[in-house]
């Protein structure tokens, strides 16, 4: 193809591009009728942006101003509402030039600026005109007919420079052939904004019961403020591609619902929370929220001493290490519960009131969503007055791939009031208990349960003798 051929076709395709003297309209938040954030929990959010804008007919730059700082800009989808047809985005740039010291410096090399220095020794200020020749890695000046490696004193520059663009700006050549302004919809998602769910469980005095109330704790550093912006969020774990360019309470059934917390339906694969009104999301800012209030959930405490599968494979000519008894909240997410709706990934921090009436955290656990009418278990940590000791009592191998061994756990109850015990034991390959002190329930193919009554200041002893064949 010819030069000249080429460059016909370049004028056919982008004839914006080739025309300085477009005209260059500006839109800022202050246009803005209606604005939507969707926050996913996966540091991610969807934004849109709706705007009044008023452009004369034929071709135009239009610079779309205060849009995240982490958009992806591949993802912008522009429309006009009221007059789809009339208006179209030719070409996009995003453009986002911080206004510091070396981007200013930046614009003016080859320009003329001062130098203002103090002269300590004169006590008076002195002015240097100097031609700015390079910015990189420190600046290079010419002052009369000398180059200056830096220079003592601070740059003045005459103006701010025109080209600068200080904020996050989408910049479109247009083309628009709507006589009327058109209300401009702006969807794009951006990185650096991000929720999670936050739960406070008062437990009451015999841990029975539990106070269940939520938050939602939403952290924008994307870039950009949202002001009055209809926000909802969604929970699951919605799939992204990464590539390798990087881009810099809802109540309780019991309860009457707030008119102004979330309301949560199913969204697809996923479920969706929309707050009942608008809200303001600030850059920088960590908003909470309230998400839900429960009020007397049942639940269920467990004190548990979980086996290792290994012990039952081999002789433990030591002692074993003491055995931790760990404790643990479980409660049914459902509405007879005073619950039932979806709980979104968190952390449940626990707390109870000491004889002062006054609240103590005692544990917290995180999380994963969990739907309707399933379990919620938390460990909380483990028993101080409550300990179990494991000794191997018998060790036989019959043969290469079968042994046999007996076990006996102590548990020994300080506290005040009696204690049920569960221990777990995790057995593998093709098992029988020949021998046992206390009753067990089969859990699976590969897991047996003691539930052992301990009265208060006294010692259990559960024996049991297990053969294990290897597979």
């Amino acid at each position: 193809m010819k030069i000249g051929h080429l460059m016909i076709s370049l004028v056919l395709m982008f004839p914006c591009m080739l025309s300085a003297a477009e005209p260059v309209y500006k839109s800022s938040a202050e246009d803005r009728i209606g604005l939507e954030l969707t926050v996913y929990n996966s540091n991610l959010g969807l934004v849109k942006d709706t705007r009044t804008v008023d452009l004369p007919k034929g071709q135009g730059e239009l610079r779309f101003m205060d849009v995240a700082a982490s958009i992806k800009p591949v993802t912008v989808a522009a429309k006009s509402v009221n007059d789809p047809q009339g208006f179209s985005v030719l070409e996009q740039n995003y453009e986002y030039d911080l206004m510091n010291p070396a981007k200013l410096l930046d614009k003016y090399v080859g320009e003329q600026i001062k130098i203002i220095d103090w002269n300590r020794f004169q006590d008076r200020k002195e002015i240097v005109d100097a031609t700015l020749l390079s910015n990189n890695n420190g600046p290079v000046y010419k002052i009369n007919d000398e180059i200056y490696l830096g220079h003592p004193g601070y740059q003045v520059l005459p103006k701010l420079p025109e080209n600068l663009i200080a904020k996050p700006t989408l910049t479109w050549f247009y083309r628009n052939s709507a006589a009327k302004p058109h209300d401009l919809e702006v969807s794009y998602l951006t990185q650096n904004i991000n929720w999670q769910a936050d739960y406070v469980v008062v437990l009451n005095k015999d841990d029975t019961a539990a106070d269940i109330s939520g938050w939602v704790t939403l952290d924008n550093q994307s870039g950009t403020s949202y002001k009055d912006a209809r926000l909802k969020l969604v929970a699951g774990e919605v799939h992204q591609v990464h590539d390798t360019v990087p881009t810099s309470a809802f109540p309780a059934a019991a309860q009457k619902r707030k008119a102004d917390t979330f309301q949560e339906k199913a969204f697809f694969e996923y479920h969706m929370y929309d707050l009942q009104r608008r809200t303001t999301v600030k850059d920088k800012q960590t908003k909470q929220i309230s998400l839900l209030d429960a009020y007397g959930a049942g639940i269920r405490k467990e004190l548990l001493v979980y086996g290792i599968q290994s012990y039952f494979s081999m002789q433990y000519r030591e002692k074993l290490p003491k055995q931790p008894v760990n404790v643990y909240v479980t409660f049914n997410n459902s509405q007879g519960n005073h619950l039932g709706m979806p709980l979104p990934a968190g952390i449940m921090r626990l707390y109870k009131q000491d004889d002062d009436a006054s609240r103590q955290f005692i544990g917290e656990d995180k999380i994963r969503h969990t739907p309707k009418d399933e379990d919620v278990r938390l460990k909380i940590g483990e028993a101080f007055d409550v300990v179990a000791d494991r000794i191997q009592s018998d060790y036989k191998q019959i043969t290469t791939r079968l042994h046999e061994s007996a076990w006996e756990i102590t548990l020994r109850n300080h506290k005040d009031t009696a204690v049920t015990v569960g221990v777990i034991e995790p057995l593998f390959g093709s098992w029988e208990v020949i021998d046992k002190s206390h009753a067990f329930t089969k859990v699976d193919a590969h897991t047996i349960r003691f539930d052992v009554n301990v009265p208060k200041d006294q010692e259990v002893k559960v024996k049991y003798r297990v053969r294990v064949g290897l597979q």
